[in-house]
């Protein structure tokens, strides 16, 4: 059988891609809507007074975001280079859509791509112009100039689907991208952790930000570990990767629950996040359920796994931003 020989969890925010000049671009976002927080819902001004006592002025100086930034650079590197060096054959990649490819009319709770090819183009102008503030610089940091096709991994993946099913997973199976553009969820893994040098692949998509059909904290959990039966029942001699893009908390950095997501990875079990409720996984902080199926995967391996950093990237006084993780299993 195939045999899952690494796994990594990588943020993929836009604050990893862009220069922290241009951090201060989503600041009118962060302004203009209601933050989910500790499960409510928050106006920035709100925040502003609620998390006064944390100090973030001394966190968003110029010196302090460079610092942040340079950290995250050689995190990503390292985990670019663990992956090169692992001579990886196929991977299979836990990520999100933020209506890139879907929209109101279909969004599945889980997806699965088995085609042949990966498309990964160049927005139109008419989709740049449709962008929320400070997005559109960030674009190159997940598609390539000119666009790109990536190989998919149609067999791994019938074989993923076919195990989903077994297991009461009712999954949308996709040959083609319903959009020529691949989520940045994937492109950010193609370009900056595969180096635009990618291994074919299968990414499975989990609908972690829009009710009312988000899977649940358990429900991700188990989804990883039907995701596992479906590699090791794969007929390959294939080494095997598994990563995660996405998190950690954000819009609004929370520590604490960062901090509990790693001692929930170190504890091999996921009780103490479910237990949170659903109510905390929501807006950018719902990508934390992109990593959670591959928990579930290395805890049931065994895989050792090792935090190469945590970067809390903030941006304002009222904490937001995008707290930076990064890890490896092997």
């Amino acid at each position: 059988m195939a045999e899952i020989v690494l796994g990594i969890g990588t943020s993929h925010g836009p604050m990893l891609v862009t220069d922290t000049s241009q951090w201060a671009g989503r600041l009118a976002f962060d302004q203009s809507v209601r933050h989910a927080w500790r499960g409510g819902s928050w106006s920035y001004d709100q925040l502003v007074t609620e998390r006064a006592d944390q100090n973030f002025a001394a966190r968003i100086t110029s010196d302090a975001m460079i610092a942040h930034s340079q950290r995250c650079t050689h995190a990503l590197d390292r985990l670019a280079e663990i992956f090169e060096e692992a001579k990886i054959d196929v991977a299979v990649i836990f990520g999100n859509d933020q209506m890139e490819i879907f929209d109101e009319r279909l969004i599945p709770a889980f997806g699965v791509f088995f085609g042949e090819t990966i498309t990964n183009y160049e927005f139109t102008p008419e989709r740049m112009a449709k962008l929320p503030p400070g997005v559109g610089v960030s674009l190159p940091g997940y598609i390539p100039l000119g666009g790109a096709e990536y190989a998919g991994h149609p067999e791994l993946a019938r074989s993923i689907i076919d195990q989903a099913m077994a297991d009461e997973f009712d999954v949308a199976a996709m040959k083609e991208l319903p959009k020529p553009e691949t989520p940045h969820a994937f492109g950010f893994v193609y370009r900056r952790i595969m180096r635009d040098r990618p291994v074919p692949s299968v990414p499975l998509l989990i609908n972690t930000f829009y009710p009312p059909n988000q899977p649940s904290v358990k429900r991700c959990y188990n989804f990883g570990k039907s995701v596992l039966r479906g590699i090791e029942n794969w007929k390959s001699d294939a080494r095997v990767a598994v990563l995660a893009s996405g998190g950690l908390t954000h819009f609004v950095i929370d520590e604490t629950i960062d901090q509990l997501f790693f001692k929930a990875i170190e504890e091999r079990g996921i009780a103490r996040l479910a237990d949170l409720g659903e109510a905390v996984f929501q807006d950018g902080t719902s990508e934390l359920k992109n990593w959670i199926p591959l928990a579930g995967m290395m805890a049931e391996l065994g895989l050792g796994h090792q935090i190469i950093d945590y970067v809390p990237c903030y941006r304002s006084e009222a904490g937001t931003g995008n707290a930076m993780g990064f890890v490896v299993w092997q």
